[in-house]
């Protein structure tokens, strides 16, 4: 009867092994397409595919603080993955900077004019009474990049009340594909990755806090995967692969 029980217990430790989830990697919006595809490249080298969620990195920032379980977090900007360190939310010695990106200023594909962008350019007039799609200003990192730069240009007051407040970089780039805003602040990635926009401007890149994607293993993980997934996300296959979607690497 001991050897029957102690089968069954190694039976069912087994089984569950078989069976433990994949890695869960919290992301911010813009990875979507290189991040899908680094998971895509990890996974034809023999590993689980990680499950990647993809949202606002003050969305996720929060969600991490509330206890939502997780692997890794890769941030859009250094202050979130700051709010979720500070908790002491992140394994001691496994953050690393991944990722650099540029700030752009979009219109839907077709006729609209190159806008230069510096001190005082005329976005607000070339606005009329159209709205601006940003991600929100007040928290999540493209739209504070995109204030911070308009501020600094010196045109944020005229253009402030034309700002139509987007969850994230992704939904903003949507209303400017779909014609609800004709124009749009977003990540250079994110202009690449749709046919429906085109970057009329870049902003300088003296006018906001450098663009950083920090990445790091949760302090709640206990996936071996998760640990080697960070590190191939900072090697240089996984940079040739960011690079390709319009990313810079660190």
């Amino acid at each position: 009867m001991r050897r029957i029980l102690l089968s069954l217990l190694l039976f069912l430790g087994f089984a569950n092994a078989a069976v433990a989830a994949p890695p869960l990697v919290l992301a911010a919006a813009s990875l979507q397409e290189s991040l899908n595809a680094a998971a895509d490249a990890w996974a034809k080298a023999g590993h689980e595919r990680p499950t990647l969620s993809f949202a606002a990195s003050s969305a996720l920032a929060r969600q991490i603080a509330a206890g939502a379980p997780a692997d890794l977090f890769v941030s859009a900007d250094i202050p979130w993955m700051d709010y979720v360190e500070q908790r002491q939310l992140i394994a001691p010695g496994t953050r690393v900077d991944l990722l650099t990106n540029q700030l752009v200023l979009i219109a839907p594909a077709g006729g609209t004019r190159p806008m230069p962008i510096r001190k005082g350019f005329p976005l607000a007039i070339a606005l009329g009474s159209d709205r601006l799609a940003m991600a929100d200003p007040d928290a999540v990192p493209a739209g504070l990049y995109g204030r911070e730069a308009l501020t600094k240009l010196g045109v944020w007051t005229a253009v402030a009340p034309k700002v139509a407040r987007a969850e994230n970089v992704r939904a903003a780039l949507a209303l400017v594909e779909s014609g609800e805003a004709p124009y749009g602040i977003v990540y250079l990635t994110d202009a690449m990755a749709s046919d429906k926009v085109k970057v009329v401007g870049t902003f300088p890149e003296a006018s906001h806090a450098p663009i950083v994607y920090p990445a790091a293993l949760l302090a709640t993980s206990k996936s071996p995967e998760a640990t080697l997934f960070l590190r191939f996300l900072a090697s240089r296959p996984a940079k040739v692969i960011f690079h390709q979607y319009g990313f810079g690497v660190k």
